[in-house]
């Protein structure tokens, strides 16, 4: 039997390629290497330079992928694919070979899984720490060559093993999906989860919620976890000792289930998702000559709010649009500071309330319809979305600008006033993430305004 043991290195984000290097191996030598850096065609970023010392200019010269694709389809030709972790090297290979419309296809090892089943009880099974407690000289990590060849050496061990034939055997004719499966999680598990939309927890041994993500397919979003090759998904994987899920009906809802569900469970691996996002605020107010400004300021700051929005620009573009749209100044818009009249670059309809051309009376009117017009938007919103069978529909109520939260209905139920859906609301907290994501949607899903 042949084997091809390969490790690439990669720019991270995208997964192109900078590096690869293969070594095939009879199964008692190697008889053939490739190895050769690789011309992503994309920038590498700082933190993989720092990494892996590839940078830019190192790989400028470099051949693409499309150069060598050959040499590497006839290399792993009719041979076993092997690396550590070995879904992330295939699928980045087989990514970079599917843009040259080639289907790659190899049969596959892992020797993270390998190594588990054969010699179990290590604390880690990543690949520095278990060549360190192998006593395996391993030169240039996070380099291709250095990584393959200390993977070559691990494979040596492993084929050394008892019931090592036994084993090797077991994994081949598991199917791909199977092998990817953190040893620790039931195959039943796995095979329960949906292709539908909804959220997902990941628990421990104790039963623990470790982690919670949302999906379109629950089932294809949780294999890619298992696909991963950073630290922090190895961790977590490992860890996982169960999984469940809940069915959303829609991205959107999923969403939001996903928000409560992290900020009610704080799990470990949700760091990123615990973060307070900075919100910015709309307001009004009197000067002593009587002029009603608009002004932006950050939204702890802003008691009563006409108006909040998630990020500088976005607040930004809604003043210049209302100041234009209702012949505001932009100065008393504070679209410009410390000017004793306007000159803004893009609005040049003010009708003269800085240079005391127009009464505040007559300016102020037109302030007051914005804010009543910006208002409007904050009656009552029922948004309808998929339900979680074709029996059922689901909806998200606003009310006022505030999210109340979620349910579903039996479509054969009749509801004639926005009061009877309380009968099957789910309620949840409003939140700036919640705000955030349902601007960020809501021209995007069907909606529909119901007025009492």
């Amino acid at each position: 039997m042949i084997y091809t043991i390969i490790d690439v290195e990669t720019t991270g984000r995208g997964n192109r390629m900078t590096e690869i290097s293969i070594f095939k191996y009879d199964g008692n030598h190697v008889i053939d290497e490739f190895t050769t850096l690789i011309n992503p065609e994309s920038d590498i970023p700082f933190h993989i330079t720092a990494l892996t010392g590839i940078d830019n200019q190192l790989v400028a010269d470099a051949p693409v992928f499309a150069d060598v694709a050959q040499d590497i389809l006839n290399i792993t030709e009719d041979a076993i694919f092997v690396a550590h972790n070995v879904n992330f090297d295939f699928n980045v290979i087989g990514g970079e070979f599917k843009r040259l419309g080639i289907d790659f296809r190899r049969k596959k090892l892992c020797t993270v899984r390998l190594s588990r089943k054969l010699i179990p009880g290590y604390k880690s099974y990543s690949l520095g720490k278990i060549c360190k407690d192998l006593n395996i000289n391993l030169v240039d990590r996070h380099r291709a060559r250095g990584d393959a060849e200390a993977t070559v050496i691990l494979f040596e061990l492993l084929l050394k093993q008892p019931k090592a034939q036994e084993v090797f055997s077991n994994f081949l004719n598991k199917n791909s999906r199977e092998a990817t499966l953190p040893p620790n999680l039931p195959k039943a598990t796995f095979e329960a989860l949906p292709n539908s939309p909804g959220i997902y927890y990941f628990k421990d041994k104790k039963g623990k919620i470790i982690y919670i993500g949302k999906a379109k397919d629950i089932k294809k979003r949780v294999l890619s976890h298992f696909y991963s090759k950073t630290k922090k998904s190895l961790d977590m994987v490992r860890e996982t000792r169960d999984i469940d899920f809940e069915l959303s009906g829609s991205e959107l809802i999923a969403l939001l289930m996903e928000d409560a569900a992290i900020k009610h469970n704080f799990p470990v691996y949700n760091k990123v998702a615990k973060r307070t996002i900075q919100s910015y605020s709309i307001f009004s107010y009197e000067d002593r000559n009587g002029v009603i400004h608009l002004a932006m300021n950050k939204g702890r700051l802003v008691p009563n709010p006409i108006i909040t929005f998630f990020n500088v620009r976005d607040v930004r573009l809604f003043m210049e649009n209302i100041c234009s749209q209702y012949n505001l100044c932009p100065k008393y818009c504070h679209l410009q500071e410390s000017v004793w009249e306007c000159s803004h670059y893009n609005i040049t309809d003010c009708k003269g309330i800085c240079r005391d051309e127009e009464s505040s009376e007559d300016y102020n009117e037109r302030v007051l319809q914005a804010i009543q017009d910006v208002s409007e938007d904050k009656k009552e919103i029922v948004l309808k979305e998929k339900g979680r069978t074709t029996d059922e529909e689901a909806f998200i109520m606003i009310k006022n600008g505030e999210y109340l939260g979620y349910g579903f209905i039996d479509k054969q139920e009749s509801i004639n006033h926005i009061d009877e859906l309380d009968n099957f609301l789910i309620k949840q907290k409003n939140n700036q993430d919640i705000q955030k994501i349902l601007r960020t949607r809501l021209l995007k899903v069907k909606s529909l305004q119901i007025a009492n």
